[in-house]
């Protein structure tokens, strides 16, 4: 569960921040590190294709991502999460992680994958605009890429300054 609990810690922070003055300061100020550690460990246990991808700079955690099959559409990945720690954003830890996410899904055989939830859409829009991906609209969810040919030269995450 270590690499549960880390992600938990950052989800929590990123939310704080990302969320302050857009959710609730209750909501926010009761999530719970060791709850989404819980939730973490659960979803990273699953018997599915589910990954944690890990951003790592200076032998710490700054940031994590989480892909699979989309619930609604098993032969579509999804990207389940994406969180930052707040005191780096901006220095392209979400564009690596994005970039990484791809690489994922395509090796486990999507064309295409989408992102359910509305956190940070203008960002993740963003970054896939900056990729060369094709953001869409697709129903409930966002697809967020599409590529008949996936890079494979954004592989590289770790310590990236």
């Amino acid at each position: 569960m270590d690499d549960a609990l880390v992600m938990g810690g950052v989800h929590v922070r990123a939310w704080q921040s990302a969320y302050r003055g857009q959710m609730p300061d209750e909501y926010l100020d009761g999530l719970s590190a060791q709850e989404r550690a819980q939730m973490w460990s659960d979803a990273l246990a699953r018997p599915d294709d589910s990954r944690a991808i890990l951003v790592v700079h200076d032998r710490e955690v700054v940031g994590f991502a989480a892909v699979g099959p989309a619930a609604d559409a098993p032969s579509t990945g999804e990207l389940y999460s994406i969180n930052i720690e707040p005191d780096r954003w901006g220095r392209g830890y979400g564009r690596a992680l994005l970039a990484r996410a791809e690489v994922e899904l395509a090796a486990l055989g999507y064309d295409e994958a989408v992102y359910g939830s509305c956190q940070a859409m203008s960002v993740l829009v963003a970054s896939t605009r900056r990729l060369g991906g094709h953001p869409t609209e697709q129903s409930e969810s966002k697809r967020f890429w599409e590529s008949s040919s996936p890079r494979s030269d954004t592989a590289v995450l770790f310590d990236g300054r």
